[in-house]
C-alpha cells in the first residue's frame, strides 16, 4: 500500500474520532473526556520539565493538535504493508481503546475521564476501534482508486504505443 494512502487514512481517522469525541461530549454527561485527559497529561509533562502550563484555552488547542497528530501517525500504521489492513486497523483501534481505559490510573492520571461509568469505558473503546476501521477503509478506498487510475494510464500508454 502506498504510504500516502496510509497517512491519509490515519489522519482521516484521527479527525473523525476527534470530531466524534467533541460532538458526543456535548450531549452525554457520561461521554469519555479524552480532551481533559490529554490536557492533564500535557500539564504534568510541563510541570516535570519546570515549564508553566499555558492558559486553559491554549492548552485545549495544543491538546487537540497533539491528539490529531499522534492519532494520525498511529492509525496510519493500519495501511502500512500489503496485507491485512482491516485486521491491523481493528487491532490498533482496540489496543488504543483499551489503553485509554486501562492506562490512565497507572500513569498517575485521573481515571474518571475514560472510566467514570461502564458507558464511558465502552464508548472509549468504541471510539478508538471506530478510528481503526475508518483508517483501514480510507486507505483501502484510496489504494483501489489510485491503483485503478494507474492501470488506466498504463493501458492508455500501451494503446498509444
Amino acid at each position: 500500500m502506498k504510504l500516502l494512502n496510509a497517512i491519509a487514512g490515519g489522519f482521516t481517522a484521527a479527525c473523525a474520532i476527534t470530531a466524534l469525541h467533541q460532538y458526543i461530549k456535548r450531549r452525554d454527561e457520561n461521554a469519555p473526556r479524552m480532551d481533559l485527559l490529554g490536557m492533564e497529561s500535557i500539564t504534568k509533562i510541563l510541570q516535570k520539565a519546570g515549564v508553566a502550563s499555558p492558559q486553559e484555552d491554549k492548552l485545549y488547542y495544543i491538546t487537540m493538535a497533539g491528539d490529531i497528530f499522534s492519532n494520525g501517525v498511529y492509525y496510519s500504521l493500519a495501511g502500512v504493508g500489503k496485507n491485512k489492513t482491516w485486521l491491523k486497523g481493528s487491532a490498533l483501534g482496540l489496543a488504543a481503546g483499551l489503553g485509554a481505559v486501562l492506562l490512565p490510573g497507572p500513569m498517575g492520571l485521573n481515571k474518571k475521564h475514560s472510566n467514570r461509568t461502564a458507558e464511558t469505558q465502552l464508548l472509549s473503546v468504541l471510539y478508538y476501534f471506530a478510528g481503526g476501521l475508518v483508517s483501514s477503509a480510507v486507505a483501502k478506498l484510496l489504494e483501489k482508486s489510485t491503483a485503478s487510475k494507474g492501470e488506466q494510464v498504463k493501458q492508455k500508454v500501451e494503446d498509444f504505443l
